[in-house]
């Protein structure tokens, strides 16, 4: 056999410490270019996630806004629907003192007619009139006593209504003025 057949046949010999270090060194992964992996990684979900929060408040930002101006629509033309259920009653109003030469009788009956246009404008509205009838209980949120009567009726009931009160939806726009019978 030739010599360098019969060294490829022979057991290799045992490698130096250094000869494995070098390689495991070789076969194993670079922790540095691990390390730089991850940090490249990492700076592109936080530019991702900054992108995200950017977008986000954006959002927000044109949500609030679009709110806002939907607030100052709706505050400008709130009473557009009031306003259109009155002129009606204005557009009688102006008739009416257009014609020369009015009888009493005419102003009455025109007068009338325009007051139930403009009561059935507001009911259209939900401005309601607060009118109890004698007897009925004071109520305190919707009546204000402006004097105290003696009277044959239960304590603390409405007598008579001196001026209507109105409400719109529930909310008291003015109380009714009542005199309310005197405690016995």
């Amino acid at each position: 056999m030739s010599e360098a057949t019969q060294n490829q046949n022979q057991d290799p010999k045992p490698l130096s410490d250094e000869e494995l270090a070098a390689a495991a060194a070789m076969t194993a992964t670079d922790p540095l270019a691990d390390a730089q992996a991850e940090l490249a990684n990492l700076k592109a979900q936080n530019a991702d996630l900054a992108d995200q929060y950017l977008r986000a408040q954006a959002d927000v930002q044109n949500a609030r806004r679009r709110a806002d101006d939907e607030i100052a629509k709706a505050r400008k033309f709130a009473v557009e629907g009031f306003a259109d259920s009155l002129l009606p009653v204005l557009d009688s109003l102006e008739a009416g003192l257009a014609i020369p030469n009015v009888t009493i009788e005419q102003i009455r009956e025109g007068s009338e007619a325009t007051l139930r246009q403009l009561k059935s404008a507001l009911e259209r509205n939900k401005v309601l009139a607060i009118d109890p009838p004698p007897g009925t209980k004071f109520d305190p949120h919707h009546h204000q006593a402006i004097s105290v009567v003696p009277a044959e009726q239960e304590p603390n009931t409405v007598v008579v209504v001196l001026q209507k009160g109105y409400q719109i939806a529930d909310r008291v726009l003015r109380p009714a003025l009542v005199t309310v019978t005197a405690p016995k």
